[in-house]
């Protein structure tokens, strides 16, 4: 045990020696102070492009499309319906044919959503719908509510903005709810309706 101790003794300060000997021959001295590059970059700000939707003539129909509707979350089925058709005809301007659908996640069967309005405004299309609870005593059960419009028009941004509360689901966060269409009016009003909902 003694032994060991000794060897312990003599190794230890051998062993400190090798480790901190390279620590002191290495030396780092800054020799200029570093700074990174100036660039100068001048450059013109984008532009998205742009389309005049105010003045169009539009032709509003009835057209034949086969859809899917929802009819429970997990099931879908296709059938064919008969759906609104807006034609938008702005002069020098390619249009595109789609199916502006807004569909609303809820807890029960015991709900009906529309589509009561498509505005032009500051070059975006405004799809206006509402969302009612017509049966409150309805089964709960997950469902989707839908309502479409077939589109002939320029492709702009659409918003859409739903009348009514918001049932809980993520599905849902795609939609602006708002509480009454007053909340959008002056909008509304400084662009152009492209649709009314017919009343029933």
């Amino acid at each position: 045990m003694q032994l060991q101790r000794m060897v312990f003794k003599k190794f230890l300060p051998l062993s400190l020696f090798l480790v901190l000997s390279p620590l002191a021959a290495c030396r780092v001295e800054r020799e200029e102070v570093g700074s990174l590059p100036e660039v100068d970059v001048s450059v013109e700000p984008g532009n998205f492009p742009e389309y005049d939707i105010q003045g169009p003539d539009v032709n509003v129909g009835v057209a034949e499309r086969t859809v899917t509707v929802p009819r429970v979350v997990v099931v879908q089925e296709q059938e064919t319906v008969e759906v609104p058709y807006i034609d938008v005809d702005v002069p020098g301007a390619e249009r595109e044919e789609r199916t502006v659908t807004t569909e609303v996640e809820v807890p029960s069967s015991g709900y009906d959503l529309s589509i009561e309005g498509i505005y032009a405004v500051n070059n975006e299309l405004w799809v206006v719908s509402r969302l009612e609870e017509t049966d409150p005593n309805a089964p709960q059960a997950d469902v989707r509510v839908s309502d479409r419009v077939v589109l002939n028009a320029p492709d702009v941004p659409i918003r859409q903005y739903v009348i009514g509360a918001r049932p809980d689901s993520s599905f849902n966060e795609q939609y602006t709810f708002i509480d009454d269409r007053e909340q959008i009016v002056s909008q509304l009003d400084s662009g152009r309706q492209l649709y009314e909902q017919a009343n029933s």
